[in-house]
């Protein structure tokens, strides 16, 4: 049997392969809406070796937000040296910790006062616990940071497969307390030596500062560069890092 042409006013077509086409169609459109049922796996990070259990959290994970549920997301306010952190998550995981703006320093009272929660402490979920337990080590104990678990990431940009989470995923891995690296440096520990520019467009759309450490990458020249929470506080957050660290050696 031959497929006959149908004429019409502004071009030609066979009918019988049309009706082929479209039946494909509908039968491939099935399988492909089981993608959508797809859900991504959160990873919580315990402490210690960062680089043996970095790569589980932070695996390539392609999901549709047409599939998932919504999360209930809680807040916690943290009173720290630097100011007041907000921190926001769910019961998988972190979302995003919002930096205040510093306009002076602390003095030295303030930057060894204890970190305390302020808001929200009836309703944190485990990973809002985890993430207010690390940072009170890390500014009050710095020593205690190795025993205490991260908490899972759930934030869009820390599940998409991009460069950016690669670049996030090599800082926390790769660059520890206490040490800082340059843009450039940052860029090819990633694994592209040319991307110093795109590194520090990751730097800015880092959406957990201080645990996943944005503050340790620097100019080349030597000089702090921006930040989210200012240069102030990065300055001081680099400054604490280094003392601290020279306290532990001892």
């Amino acid at each position: 049997m031959f497929c006959q042409p149908v004429i019409s006013p502004s071009k030609k077509f066979c009918l019988l392969c049309f009706q082929t086409e479209m039946f494909q169609m509908w039968t491939i459109l099935p399988k492909a809406s089981s993608f959508r049922e797809k859900r991504c796996s959160h990873v919580s990070l315990q402490g210690g070796d960062l680089s043996s259990t970095m790569a589980a959290r932070l695996v390539p994970n392609v999901s549709s937000k047409e599939g998932e549920s919504q999360c209930e997301e809680k807040h916690a306010v943290l009173l720290s040296p630097v100011g007041k952190l907000e921190i926001s998550g769910c019961e998988t995981g972190l979302h995003e910790i919002k930096l205040p703006k510093m306009s002076v320093l602390p003095s030295g009272a303030e930057s060894s006062a204890a970190c305390e929660v302020c808001e929200g402490a009836e309703e944190m979920t485990e990973p809002l616990k985890q993430c207010t337990a690390w940072l009170r080590a890390y500014f009050c104990e710095p020593a205690r940071m190795a025993s205490l678990p991260l908490p899972a990431f759930h934030h869009p940009l820390l599940r998409r497969d991009s460069f950016t989470r690669q670049v996030l995923w090599t800082l926390l891995r790769d660059v520890k307390f206490g040490e800082a690296v340059s843009y450039k440096q940052l860029a090819v520990l990633a694994g592209n030596s040319r991307a110093a520019r795109a590194v520090g467009g990751a730097m800015r759309s880092n959406p957990i500062p201080i645990i996943i450490p944005c503050h340790r990458v620097i100019c080349s020249s030597g000089q702090s560069g921006n930040y989210g929470g200012g240069n102030l506080m990065k300055e001081w957050l680099l400054s604490h890092e280094k003392l601290q660290k020279e306290k532990l050696a001892y």
